[in-house]
């Protein structure tokens, strides 16, 4: 299973369907466009802060868990946080707003719309793999490291895995990752 279904499962698309004022359906178009994006940030994440156990730590010390419990709970959702975890896996504003205009453009969704999606789906994200990264075995092929693995399609391969059309649009130089062709995009590489 993948990390949208998990985050549709767990309830989170229905609340940022309810709070963005979309139905659902918008809201799992919006999350099939942004997530690969946002899951190769993660990938790259795990990469520079010592693989999964590194990057457990990083989502613990954003939030963990508790960032899809924000996102789920009836109040309004504080995407301060989300921000954050968009500032921890993109680095820059600019890569956020690239994202999300490559989404609106595969999506046909509105890049306002998907721009306000986004710190929630980070959130949503961040803590589904907060939350499977506690019971998680390294060789087990689940928890943090079988969702990334699983959304990005392990190693790199032909044909892009998990990776859909708008991760395999990014992903111009095909090694899994688009956040890498996304920065290159804006000369930030």
């Amino acid at each position: 299973m993948n990390i949208t279904d998990l985050i549709a499962q767990a309830g989170g698309l229905s609340s940022i369907a309810r709070e963005l004022g979309v139905n659902e359906a918008q809201a799992a178009s919006g999350a099939a466009a942004l997530l690969p994006a946002i899951m190769g940030g993660f990938k790259k994440q795990a990469a520079t802060a010592g693989g999964v156990e590194g990057l457990g730590g990083l989502l613990g010390k954003m939030g963990g868990a508790g960032l899809l419990e924000n996102l789920l709970s009836q109040s309004p959702t504080d995407v301060t946080k989300g921000n954050d975890v968009l500032g921890q896996i993109f680095g820059s504003k600019d890569v956020s707003r690239a994202v999300a205009q490559k989404a609106s453009a595969q999506s046909g969704l509105d890049a306002g719309l998907l721009k306000k999606m986004l710190p929630m789906l980070a959130m949503a994200a961040a803590g589904m793999m907060a939350k499977s990264a506690a019971p998680a075995q390294p060789s087990s092929g689940g928890g943090l490291g079988g969702l990334l693995g699983g959304m990005l399609g392990g190693g790199g391969g032909a044909g892009g895995g998990a990776l859909g059309g708008l991760a395999a649009m990014l992903d111009r130089d095909g090694d899994g990752n688009p956040l890498d062709d996304i920065m290159g995009m804006l000369g930030k590489k």
